[in-house]
């Protein structure tokens, strides 16, 4: 049973023109729709060829259509699918009848898989990933949202709330039944050690959420240097084409340039920086700071150093690790022991050695594609909540069983909203206001 009352469609495909637009229809009046546009209905799940009509009866299209009787649809509600020539004018055709039918209305951001939420077809972690799955642009980003899309790191995150809901349990049995033969031995033997395994696998998980952050915003890498050193003719190198100005003279950059690559999967942002040196002008002071600013931030840092002139480190201290490049090889000065990898722009050596470096070191930080890690803030927010109470109830061993066992209620509760499994209605726009409209 639907538990919205109005219909919504949207286009759920690419940009037009194109060569099949998907309009997507849900909700209590899509038999309505289908009955209108279309006809009688057909098997569900078995595409028809038919000739799609207005209200008046005036033919807009011929394409397939597709019947999904709820709850066995994507958004658990009778649902209709239209695959239509892909040409502005038939797709605005098509979504003006609709428009104009009674109690069908056009869909927002995220309001089919949010009706998918709030029917039980998939819970928050799921419907996150999804727009994940929808926004990836590597094959690293693909499988690690599809991991989540699966399901797994929601059963995992509801393993934990079980184990907080038997402890609960297990306490209450001691308070109630404690004179009873058949109650298990005490709680400090049975609950409070399991707790304490729950917290720290908490705490581990949280750990991951860097990873999962570069996986979806990309492994950071910039590229630092004395002015005229090679950075900008390394970045246009790097990308193969000219991104950045290339000149003989110093500070021409003084901003920060920024360049995504995808490099066997794995999404690398690379970011060409102001030269390092005691500014002259106000504008370079500031361009050097963001250097600076940016190159601590950074997850690796390639620091390119003039073997002509053997130039000393630009930046002591950072926190990233980093690549020691020596640049101009092409002018036989230097020495290469000196450096973890040599390159010159001219001929090109050494370019490849280094994307290798930067692809092995983005490949490392990432970690196991198999992995399960939190893929939201709001997910490491909701998880450490939860670990604080548990933390807090095994602190108060001297307190009574009623006020620990209220810590792990709490706990599950936090736990419970990752999910959705707990009262998330505050969340729910921010969340779906994020997608695509039509998904």
């Amino acid at each position: 049973m639907t538990l919205f009352k109005d219909t919504i469609f949207a286009l759920s495909s690419g940009r037009l023109p194109a060569g099949v637009a998907v309009v997507r229809i849900s909700g209590p009046q899509s038999r309505f729709v289908y009955e209108t546009m279309i006809g009688s209905l057909p098997t569900a799940r078995l595409a028809k060829l038919a000739t799609i009509s207005n209200r008046g009866g005036e033919p807009l299209d011929r394409g397939l259509a597709l019947w999904f009787d709820g709850p066995a649809s994507f958004t658990g509600e009778d649902s209709l699918e239209l695959h239509l020539h892909g040409g502005v004018a038939v797709v605005t055709a098509v979504l003006q009848a609709l428009g104009e039918l009674d109690d069908v209305r056009h869909a927002e951001p995220g309001e089919f898989t949010r009706r998918a939420f709030a029917h039980g077809k998939l819970d928050l972690v799921q419907a996150e990933a999804l727009g994940d799955l929808v926004s990836a642009e590597t094959e690293a980003q693909r499988r690690f949202a599809l991991l989540n899309a699966e399901g797994r790191q929601g059963a995992l995150y509801r393993s934990w709330r079980e184990r907080l809901v038997h402890a609960r349990a297990m306490i209450e049995a001691e308070l109630d039944f404690a004179d009873e033969a058949d109650v298990p031995g005490s709680v400090a033997d049975r609950i409070w050690p399991d707790m304490e395994r729950l917290a720290q696998e908490i705490a581990d998980h949280c750990g991951h959420f860097r990873r999962a952050e570069m996986l979806r915003d990309g492994f950071d890498v910039v590229i630092i240097g004395a002015p005229n050193a090679g950075k900008s003719s390394l970045l246009n190198a790097l990308v193969q084409r000219d991104v950045a100005i290339v000149s003989n003279e110093a500070g021409t950059t003084r901003d920060l340039i920024e360049v995504a690559l995808d490099l066997e999967g794995y999404k690398v942002r690379i970011t060409d920086t102001a030269g390092l040196r005691d500014a002259e002008g106000a504008v370079e002071r500031i361009g050097v700071d963001r250097a600076i600013a940016r190159a601590r931030g950074a997850h690796l840092v390639v620091e390119v150093l003039d073997m002509s002139e053997m130039a000393a480190p630009t930046l002591d201290g950072a926190p990233a690790p980093q690549i020691r490049v020596g640049s101009k090889a092409d002018l036989g000065r230097g020495d290469a022991a000196n450096f973890d990898v040599v390159i010159s722009t001219v001929d090109g050596r050494g370019v490849d050695t280094l994307l290798g470096l930067i692809r092995d070191a983005a490949k490392a930080a990432a970690g196991a594609s198999t992995d399960l890690a939190p893929s939201r803030l709001r997910q490491v927010l909701l998880l450490k909540d939860g670990e604080r109470h548990i933390r807090r109830s095994l602190r108060m061993d001297t307190a009574s069983l009623e006020l620990r066992a209220e810590e792990l209620r709490l706990a599950g509760s936090a736990l419970g909203r990752i999910t959705g499994d707990v009262d998330v209605e505050d969340l729910l726009d921010a969340i779906f206001s994020n997608f695509c409209i039509g998904k």
